[in-house]
């Protein structure tokens, strides 16, 4: 089974999230001791993918109303939880997947929340059938492929 662990910094939320401006990095003793961990997911084979989203106040949300797409900028202080990065993973199961969770080096007010991925055979036999697009399967596979 795969899960995606997503971070929720609390470094980006509400009136702490001012402070991460477009030009914020996290402290290098952080980044090191993520590292340690992403190495523990790698070694045990757990670790499919992993990335760092940039701070929201380089965001931009494109929201619908009426058929139409409207953009608002960032930073969105209104928010309540704002992603940070994510890990996708493969567990044996969702324990698994949550203990993988509670090992990351997390900081004061850091959430990591923890969401089973949809595989194709998860679907009814229509809604597979409705998923496929061979231009879309094509494409996953060149980027698999590296």
């Amino acid at each position: 089974m795969r899960f995606m662990m997503l971070m929720i910094p609390g470094v980006y939320q509400g009136k702490e999230g001012e402070k991460a401006g477009a030009d914020f990095t996290p402290a290098v003793e952080d980044v090191e001791e993520m590292m340690k961990y992403n190495e523990q997911l790698a070694k045990a084979g757990a670790l499919i993918s992993l990335d760092g989203l940039h701070p929201p106040a380089t965001a931009v949300r494109v929201s619908f109303k009426g058929g139409r797409p409207a953009l608002t900028d960032g930073p969105f202080v209104e928010s309540k939880e704002v992603l940070g990065g994510y890990w996708m993973i493969q567990a044996k199961s969702r324990e698994e997947a949550v203990d993988w969770a509670k090992r990351v080096p997390a900081q004061e007010g850091d959430v990591i929340e923890v969401r089973q991925v949809f595989e194709h055979e998860d679907f009814p036999e229509d809604v597979q059938n409705a998923a496929e697009n061979p231009t879309v399967k094509a494409q996953l596979e060149k980027q698999r492929r590296g």
